[in-house]
């Protein structure tokens, strides 16, 4: 879903502007260094035209198109913002406090309390547990005080105009013209952030289409203003991913002395085995697996990460996003806050010497993506390859001493 609108931190992606994108778009890096047109109204009014045929094949009518696009023209602070790129990204721990901290876990509560009845219903039939949704919600609007006021087809057209992120916005107009075409809203309500997402919890139009449900049962699933609705919606589309019922999203945990960091994904009962501990000293599951995620590297804190975590990164693929949502519901609930420092005092890498290291993990043939300055987890597991063959600490974490020895290589 995650076009949306908390949007700020460019790398580690805040904006739920883009929020649910089944792969989130990141305001910086390749894409929006490839949007280089700048809206005018000639080539949108050609891009307008051109439209007419696709809409008409997905059953769109000429009045609908026609009203659909009354006036509307490129908005040019959104060709702005897919140019915005930031060279250092926010920390995790800063992006944490950001969404986890001030008053979002309070509101949060307050958003359990007033909505208990529907919550307890929808994680009954969903499977969903009711703190991640409220995650979700907080994330995505603070629990629908910023559902984002741009005009959707404005939005969606703008973007689809200058092929930002190839035909995916496109793709997105269409749809949105199919709600007005059934009914699902009227062209005035279709309001949302500025890359299309709408609602409480930020779907987008190809999200509502397959996921939105109609919880109060009056014929309309509306994310807009029922947050029954948009409760039930989310947890239905976390549930369409594969969510487990029963499963955290991950825990803190903490690593004996010597741990063997190979040791990387296994079950449960096999991290036990290794000393691996809850560090809310809790038993860890019965059963299942998990993967170990060193979001700042092995100084600081440790989490044992679940398929959960995974589907919560269909919402935004940001590994920061899913940490602050599953952290989020689990602040809500009543649990601990992290509890191991962060190395707040590290030198970190910034986008430029995080595309050197990436072209050099390229070089030797232990990373086959683009160079494009993000710490994503094909970089993460990268890294943790050449660690372990380098007799390192296999944390998956990249840090200026690893880029210097590799370097160093020839």
């Amino acid at each position: 879903m995650r076009l949306s609108v908390i949007a700020a931190s460019v790398l580690i992606s805040l904006a739920p502007a883009l929020a649910q994108t089944t792969g989130s778009i990141n305001v910086s890096g390749a894409h929006a260094r490839n949007a280089q047109a700048t809206p005018a109204s000639a080539p949108f009014d050609v891009f307008v035209q051109r439209l007419w045929p696709h809409a008409q094949a997905r059953g769109i009518s000429r009045a609908t198109f026609d009203l659909a696009f009354r006036g509307v023209t490129p908005d040019a602070s959104i060709v702005a913002l897919t140019r915005k790129q930031s060279e250092f990204s926010a920390p995790i721990w800063s992006y944490l406090e950001n969404a986890v901290g001030g008053s979002r876990i309070g509101r949060g509560r307050e958003a359990a309390a007033e909505n208990a009845s529907v919550l307890s219903q929808v994680e009954a039939r969903y499977g969903v547990p009711k703190e991640i949704v409220l995650g979700v919600w907080g994330m995505e609007t603070n629990y629908g005080s910023f559902k984002g006021g741009k005009d959707v087809i404005r939005s969606l057209a703008t973007l689809a105009s200058i092929r930002y992120r190839g035909d995916f916005f496109r793709d997105e107009l269409l749809t949105a013209l199919e709600l007005i075409q059934k009914g699902h809203v009227e062209r005035s309500e279709l309001k949302g952030s500025w890359a299309g997402a709408m609602g409480h919890t930020q779907f987008m139009p190809s999200s509502y289409m397959k996921y939105a449900v109609d919880w109060t049962g009056d014929g309309h699933a509306d994310i807009w203003t029922s947050s029954s609705d948009a409760i039930a919606s989310t947890a239905n589309y976390l549930k369409g991913y594969g969510w487990m019922p029963g499963l955290p999203w991950g825990m803190e945990v903490t690593l004996p002395d010597g741990f063997d960091h190979r040791l990387d994904k296994a079950s449960f009962s096999a991290f036990a085995s290794a000393g691996v501990r809850r560090a809310d000293g809790n038993r860890l599951p019965s059963s299942g697996e998990g993967r170990l995620f060193y979001p700042a590297g092995h100084t600081g804190p440790v989490m044992l990460l679940t398929a959960n975590f995974d589907v919560i990164k269909k919402y935004n693929s940001s590994d920061a996003y899913a940490m602050a949502v599953g952290h989020l519901g689990d602040r809500i609930a009543g649990r601990s806050a992290i509890r191991a420092s962060w190395p707040t005092k590290a030198p970190r890498l910034d986008m430029a010497a995080t595309r050197d290291l990436q072209h050099r993990l390229k070089a030797l043939g232990l990373y086959n993506h683009d160079a494009d300055g993000r710490i994503g987890t094909g970089t993460r597991e990268a890294v943790r390859r050449y660690q372990i063959s380098a007799g390192e600490i296999a944390d998956g974490y990249p840090t200026p001493a690893l880029l210097s020895k590799l370097r160093g290589k020839r």
